[in-house]
């Protein structure tokens, strides 16, 4: 029996976890910004927490390659 081997960093698969996480946080953020009557304020707001949501959770997926 072999031992399992470490999972490997795959940059496509950061970066479109990235990209979805970041995307859904401007999805909303346009609902929102809808509601309120300023859509691309809410677009703006939503990347601006999107890009630190996103990057966290490549974090958390790849938490073992990065210690």
């Amino acid at each position: 029996m072999q031992a399992s081997s470490r999972s490997s960093f795959q940059p496509v698969e950061a970066g479109a976890i990235l990209a979805g996480t970041t995307g859904m946080c401007a999805g909303a953020g346009a609902l929102i910004g809808w509601g309120f009557g300023s859509t691309g304020l809410g677009v703006l707001g939503g990347v601006v927490v999107g890009i630190p949501t996103g990057a966290y959770t490549v974090y958390r997926r790849f938490k073992g390659y990065f210690s």
